[in-house]
């Protein structure tokens, strides 16, 4: 009969064991879940999903949707980790254009909160179109009088969604990369530009990112992606859909942000965990490096409940 472990042994095993569990959820061990997931969602909040972050001063602001109020929410945070409760900054109006609002996308420019979002029309033809609102402090939205973008080309179907903009300095103009397609979930990803965030010139060659059926992760759709501009390409976080239900966080790189995307060669990134608070999908994501390592918060799905948790890769270097 082999040796007894010591009770020190025995829980340094055990410590191991779960870091390497959560390290083998996320792929590869680059990215980590940390035990204090999922952040937001639930009890009496409920389904909670579609973020966008914005680094402050203070810590953080998130941006999310919250489907029982049918509106955009606000959190803050001093670690990313730890949310406050939601408070709704740009309620639903009950018009036939907007009865929900949700998938926020919120950059500051100038001291003005620029806010980019989707309106979507009663069920069960669930048509979206993506509107834009403005605020100085970040609570206090108000509307601009009409949708900014809606569904004009085939490949768009009858919705568009999930509008991600950032502001070139270099080229002084909102860029954007939206998602058309089915109202349920889209099925690919456009590109558009605008020189004040409400008139857009939609890319001639749109969609710029569709599905690879050669990779099974993203074979049925890609949508919900963030942007990211660096020194000499754009990187993308987005969702790849291997079926309407399954849902995985995934990588790919341009360029010039229009052309060419290459795919991370260790997609996907993000992976639901079975029996987990994500066991059914993983959805959405937005990351960014805070000086030492990323966080990418992202929505998961068990059943019919989505939430928002986090994951943490350590350092700026992704390897891609």
């Amino acid at each position: 009969m082999g040796k007894i472990m010591g009770k020190n042994k025995i829980k340094t095993v055990f410590a191991m064991s779960a870091m390497a569990l959560m390290a083998l959820s996320s792929h590869g061990g680059e990215w980590v879940k940390p035990e204090i997931n999922p952040l937001l969602g639930g009890g009496d909040v409920g389904t909670i999903f579609d973020i966008c972050v914005l680094k402050t001063k203070n810590g953080y602001t998130m941006y999310s949707s919250w489907r029982p109020q049918k509106s955009i929410a606000v959190h803050y945070s001093k670690d990313g980790k730890k949310w406050t409760y939601p408070k709704i900054v740009l309620p639903f109006t009950d018009s036939e254009n907007e009865f929900r609002v949700n998938r926020p996308c919120v950059l500051v420019k100038d001291g003005v909160y620029h806010m980019w979002y989707t309106g979507q029309t009663k069920r069960p033809m669930s048509k979206g179109r993506i509107f834009y609102a403005t605020s100085t402090n970040g609570v206090d939205f108000k509307r601009h009088p009409n949708f900014v973008m809606e569904s004009t080309e085939q490949w768009e179907g009858i919705t568009l969604m999930c509008p991600h903009v950032i502001w070139d300095e270099s080229e002084k103009i909102f860029k954007m990369w939206y998602s058309g397609g089915e109202s349920y979930e889209p099925n690919a990803i456009g590109y558009a530009t605008s020189p004040d965030g409400i008139n857009w010139k939609k890319h001639k060659d749109n969609p710029i990112c569709t599905p690879r059926k050669d990779l099974n992760w993203e074979k049925d759709r890609v949508t919900a992606c963030q942007v990211i501009k660096r020194e000499n390409d754009y990187l993308m976080f987005y969702i790849g859909f291997e079926d309407i239900h399954t849902a995985r966080i995934c990588m790919a790189r341009s360029k010039d942000g229009i052309t060419n995307w290459e795919r991370y060669s260790k997609n996907p990134i993000i992976e639901p965990t079975p029996g987990a608070w994500d066991g059914d999908a993983t959805y959405k994501p937005y990351a960014l490096f805070d000086g030492k390592k990323w966080m990418l918060w992202y929505n998961g799905r068990i059943k019919h409940l989505e939430r928002i948790g986090v994951a943490i890769h350590e350092g700026e270097d992704l390897g891609f």
